[in-house]
């Protein structure tokens, strides 16, 4: 009897891929798409068909992008003189969504993929303070102290977020009363 329910046991397993899904979750996700509102499945199915094919990162700040510049690297109006280095794309989407910080961004996703070189040609472009809005940890305080060093040369001021975020938590679980007290009250580094 099991086997009946194949392609929806298929949808649940997909589904907890998901971070935070649960089997339950997954389950009621899936049998409110399935039996409630098949209209709803459809629509998610193809958002996320459609999200996959045009989203990319962006050529400068590795921000998510239809195109090949996001737009904030092509808004003028943002202060050229701020760079937000952030830990993920998601982070720049928390940042934008409540208006927190008028610079531009920088992904930094791990070291391995740093380019210093793209992060230098950046700074040299104007860059006067880097604020590091990383998720507050003794590794990441080493990824600070690295590119500190890789930018030493560059008449550029360091800034992290204040520690009014918990170390060890990422941004998006953070408040929005912390997160602004933290860029508000950023201390130099």
């Amino acid at each position: 009897m099991n086997n009946s329910l194949e392609k929806f046991n298929r949808l649940v397993d997909a589904l907890q891929e998901l971070p935070t899904i649960g089997k339950k979750s997954a389950t009621r996700l899936a049998y409110f798409m399935i039996m409630n509102d098949t209209y709803a499945g459809l629509k998610i199915s193809h958002a996320i068909e459609d999200a996959i094919g045009s989203l990319k990162k962006c050529r400068v700040c590795g921000g998510m992008s239809e195109d090949e510049l996001c737009h904030i690297c092509c808004d003028e109006r943002r202060d050229e003189t701020l760079l937000c280095i952030v830990e993920n794309a998601k982070d720049i989407l928390l940042l934008e969504e409540n208006g927190l910080f008028d610079g531009r961004y920088f992904v930094l996703e791990s070291l391995e993929e740093l380019s210093v070189s793209h992060l230098e040609n950046i700074v040299t472009d104007g860059v006067e303070e880097i604020l590091f809005a990383l998720t507050p940890s003794i590794a990441n305080d080493a990824v600070i102290l690295y590119i500190e060093d890789k930018l030493s040369t560059h008449n550029v001021h360091f800034s992290k977020i204040a520690q009014g975020v918990p170390t060890g938590v990422s941004l998006e679980n953070i408040d929005l009363l912390s997160l602004t007290r933290a860029l508000e009250d950023r201390v130099r580094v």
